[in-house]
């Protein structure tokens, strides 16, 4: 009260009055106040702010010297202080007449102490609210307590299919669920229980949906019912599935349906603070997670922008009913607006930045500003204007207990207002209150503006509009196409009556068919900019198919010009990236942020980013953890193209952080495989060289991840070798043997790798390279596996070993396969045998892969393409590296015929020859691969280097 001098003259006959009436009460009970000047002083404010405190106090003398003796005027409560002293009280309540009475006495001595506190400022805004919920939280669970007891006695204990006991849950929402309470407010609750069933134990068997229904509605009466000792918590059960039509309670099952096939979006902003208040609290958070989906979408949500728009126009209106200025709640700038403001950003990102998943507005509003989502400054002006304005709810309802939010009219209830708030003078109140309340109201008019979206839609032609929708003559609008880029208009028209005609568009919802019609003509615009517009809508038409009943992505397009932009420039690049985008239209939200879309991460980021983004997950949750991968691996490949196909990244570069992505991404798999079994069957007992190793499992990657070589759609070719020692393992629930564990872990992380889930799979694995092929072990021991490569492995799994290498997991294995890799290539080779082995292995792969067409190269299978480079450098690999070692140090191609000549194997002209063909192939045939065709030229094209090539091949592989 740092703003008021004195209590204002106005209001002294009034506490004259209370003071007086008080006195006499207490005389009659015998009772005697501190004779204390500051604390007289202090009373005289608080009667005068609160005739509720004064009639309270007043009716009951002995309340206040309780409250003064026991301290508790002057002391914070603890988080179960209210639970032990509503315990405490409730022992005497041996019928529903004295559990009512019981409860109002105890909720009366409360909210006087919680007024007390609050208008001599011993308590700031949060810990008001936070006492106001929690003396809430305290009522409901302890008589929801009590009358389920009586009631199991009655009718039996409600159990599940598990036959174990069932409870009530109570869903706090609104004020309630976020500990935001205010003075006189009513409750929202929603009630639930876990599952369909039959009481038992009773005498008289009910089911369980009538039992809790009987217990809901005993609760409300309780608690809400009007007596003359007044209520405990007025409740409001209107926000439950189907509103009041509704049941009062639901089984889970119920009402996850019902969220999920008519759930509207006010209910989705209604369930942002809802929280487990009463009842089985363990249950009810179980609730809570199955409702996730609904309430935070796994993507930015930006198909809620109307909804929400249509929220704050419902808002706008009726902020300008009569009356509504003097709403501090519900009037311009008022409390409401200020909520919304954050809600709305919770909706639209709450499902990707779990901490907006916080139910208090003012910590979502500092989040909000921490990840720079809106300036400090608009931070700080509804944190302020939320203070003073939720200040002002409470002085206004601690006055008379009410639920109001108007400001008062009355002269002297105006001054008192100001004066509890600390002011000299309405007047002044009213200044600081209009400065507030018009920082809210600008800050709430701006958002879901879209400036940029909104000239952008005017910017979009009206005729390409009406060309769309069917409006135009034909002829007319092959000349508008024409005349805006469109080269082939005719096909552009077919191409649209196509898509306006489709199956899928024709069963769009009227919301769903209104963004398309908003968003074709924005996209005829754009493309109309790019040099192939007819061969680029063709793509994003495709797009459009596949993602136009996932609507929320066709406002993402709408409400973000620039994604669009980029969008229309990447697809005209690469038909790749389009397909990525219709594979997984969830990738699309990475076009949101340009500054690092165009910029791959290096390894170690890759690693910080995809533990950051799986520590946010529930380690139980294997399937959200696989879509999680997913999503990682899809949008990192993503940018990698982004950056490929603008020009950013070198080829060889591409393929560099495309292994990286997947040697994060196996590294990840390998973890969450291996945590999860000796979770279950303890840990394996690892040796190699009879030393113990901590994690005895090393995964191999052979062709192109093992080269360094990967491409965009490459499989993995992967070997899993492990030292677990012929054991049993320890410390688990179910011991296994050694073999079996390391068997059950390769299963595992194959499962992960290639599982299907609603964001794709991971990757598409080829484990033949593994001993014995197909019909070897999943997982081979490692010493079992040196064995077989230098007594039993073919010419072509040696060729296939010069290109692997180690790529995660234990540091001594990774060592050991190393030197076991040296060791086989290492050994003699009989030159001819050699020869004719690696030349009939290519021969057969030719004959396999290679459909010949007239007049056609094939770059990866013809004679003197990639393959004959690859064979040919593996054979002279395999037949030198006994002279010299140094060969065996890479794995990939072009360092492997620079470490050729270096060694004097083959001359510099050769090694120029084998290096410019191989380069020019791969980046022939890569470009290729992003326009998702198969690497095909005229064979005249590289018909010099072709030949250049077979000719080398002559001089090394054809007898001599």
């Amino acid at each position: 009260m740092k703003h008021l001098k004195k209590l204002p003259e106005i209001l002294t006959a009034d506490f004259e009055r209370k003071w007086n009436a008080f006195c006499i009460e207490s005389e009659k009970a015998d009772i005697s106040l501190p004779e204390n000047p500051e604390f007289l002083k202090t009373l005289k404010r608080v009667f005068t702010f609160s005739d509720f405190v004064a009639v309270s106090c007043t009716r009951n003398p002995e309340m206040l010297t309780g409250l003064i003796k026991s301290g508790d005027l002057q002391q914070r409560y603890s988080p179960d202080t209210y639970n032990y002293k509503i315990k405490t009280s409730l022992i005497e309540a041996k019928n529903d007449n004295t559990l009512e009475q019981i409860l109002r006495r105890f909720r009366t001595r409360e909210m006087v102490r919680i007024a007390w506190r609050d208008l001599t400022g011993l308590a700031d805004l949060a810990g008001t609210m936070s006492d106001l919920s929690a003396l809430a939280d305290a009522c409901i669970d302890h008589t929801l307590s009590i009358l389920y007891d009586r009631q199991c006695t009655e009718f039996g204990i409600p159990t599940g299919s598990d036959n174990l006991p069932l409870r009530l849950i109570v869903i706090g929402m609104g004020k309630l669920g976020g500990h935001e309470l205010n003075f006189s407010s009513d409750v929202d609750l929603i009630f639930a229980f876990a599952e369909q069933g039959k009481t038992k134990q009773g005498t008289k068997s009910i089911n369980n949906e009538e039992f809790f229904l009987r217990l809901c509605r005993q609760l409300i009466r309780i608690i809400g019912r009007a007596t003359p000792d007044g209520f405990v918590f007025r409740v409001d059960t209107r926000l439950r599935p189907f509103g009041e039509n509704g049941p009062l309670c639901m089984s889970f099952d119920a009402m996850e349906q019902y969220y999920q096939r008519q759930g509207r979006e006010w209910e989705r902003y209604a369930w942002i603070k809802a929280r487990v208040v009463a009842g089985d609290k363990k249950a009810g958070k179980q609730l809570l997670e199955k409702l996730k989906p609904f309430i935070y979408r796994r993507y930015l949500d930006f198909g809620v922008f109307e909804s929400l728009r249509g929220m704050k126009k419902n808002i706008s209106l009726e902020v300008k009913k009569k009356g509504m200025k003097e709403d501090i709640k519900l009037g311009p700038g008022g409390i409401r607006e200020i909520e919304f403001f954050g809600q709305v950003f919770q909706l639209i990102r709450g499902g990707v930045i779990p901490a907006l998943q916080e139910r208090r507005i003012e910590k979502v509003l500092i989040i909000l500003a921490l990840e720079s989502y809106f300036p400090k400054n608009v931070c700080d002006e509804l944190l302020l204007a939320y203070e003073f304005l939720r200040k002002t709810e409470h002085r206004l309802q601690e006055f008379s207990d009410q639920q109001t939010h108007k400001l008062p009219s009355d002269p002297v209830d105006r001054e008192r207002l100001a004066a509890s708030m600390g002011f000299d003078s309405y007047k002044i109140f009213g200044e600081h209150l209009e400065k507030h309340t018009k920082n809210v109201h600008a800050h709430f008019t701006a958002l879901l503006e879209t400036k940029d979206s909104k000239e952008k839609n005017e910017r979009a032609s009206d005729e390409l509009g009406s060309i769309w929708l069917g409006l135009t003559e034909y002829e007319h609008s092959g000349q508008i196409l024409f005349n805006a880029g469109y080269s082939r208009p005719d096909e552009v028209i077919r191409l649209l009556d196509h898509l306006r005609n489709d199956l899928a568009t024709r069963a769009l919802s009227t919301e769903g068919r209104r963004r398309l019609d908003k968003l074709v003509p924005l996209v005829l615009k754009e493309i109309s900019t790019v040099e192939q517009p007819d061969i680029t809508l063709n793509r994003i038409v495709d797009l459009i198919k596949t993602i136009e009943r996932r609507t929320s992505y066709l406002a993402l397009l709408i409400e973000n010009p620039s994604a669009l932009t980029h969008l229309v420039k990447l697809s005209c690049a690469s038909p790749l990236i389009t397909s990525l985008l219709a594979d997984h239209p969830v990738l699309l939200d990475e076009l949101l942020d340009t500054r690092t879309f165009y910029v791959p991460p290096q390894k170690d980021e890759l690693s910080a980013e995809l533990k950051k983004k799986l520590e946010q997950v529930n380690t139980h949750e294997l399937e959200y953890q696989i879509e999680q991968l997913c999503i990682f691996k899809q949008a990192n490949t993503l940018r990698v193209a982004a950056a490929d196909v603008t020009g950013s990244l070198p080829l060889m570069r591409v393929s560099d952080h495309l292994s990286y992505i997947a040697e994060t991404v196996l590294n990840e798999v390998v973890d969450l495989a291996w945590n999860h079994l000796i979770e279950k069957h303890g840990t394996p007992t690892c040796l190699l060289d009879g030393k113990k190793c901590d994690r005895g499992i090393v995964v191999i990657a052979y062709g192109k991840l093992g080269g360094i070589e990967l491409g965009y759609a490459s499989d993995l070719d992967l070997v899993f070798l492990h030292a677990g020692s012929g054991r049993q393992t320890t410390g688990g629930i179910q011991p296994i043997d050694n073999a079996q564990f390391f068997a059950r872990l390769g299963q595992r992380v194959v499962h992960i790798l290639t599982a299907h889930t609603r964001a794709g799979n991971l990757y598409e694995i080829d484990m033949r390279l593994r001993p014995s092929g197909s019909s070897g072990v999943l997982v081979s021991q490692i010493e079992a596996f040196s064995e077989y490569q230098h007594k039993s492995a073919w010419t072509w799994e040696h060729q296939a070993l010069i290109r692997a290498r180690a790529i995660c997991g234990d540091i001594h294995l990774i060592e050991h396969f190393n030197n076991v890799r040296k060791e086989v290539l290492f050994g003699p080779k009989d030159n001819t045998r050699l020869r004719g082995e690696v030349s009939d292995m290519r021969e057969r792969l030719r004959k396999e892969r290679l459909k010949p067409k007239p007049g056609i190269f094939n770059i990866k299978q013809d004679r003197g393409g990639i393959v004959d480079i690859e064979f040919l450098v593996q054979y002279l690999v395999l037949l030198n590296s006994n002279k010299y070692p140094e060969l065996l140090k890479w794995t990939d191609n072009v360092r492997q015929i620079q470490s050729l000549t270096e060694s004097k194997v083959i001359d510099e002209y050769t090694a120029y020859l084998l290096r410019h063909a191989y380069l020019i192939f791969r980046a022939v045939a890569h470009k290729f691969s992003l326009r998702e065709e198969h690497a095909e030229v005229p064979e005249d094209k590289f018909y010099r280097l072709q030949e250049k090539i077979i000719k080398i091949w002559k001089v090394f592989m054809e007898k001599r």
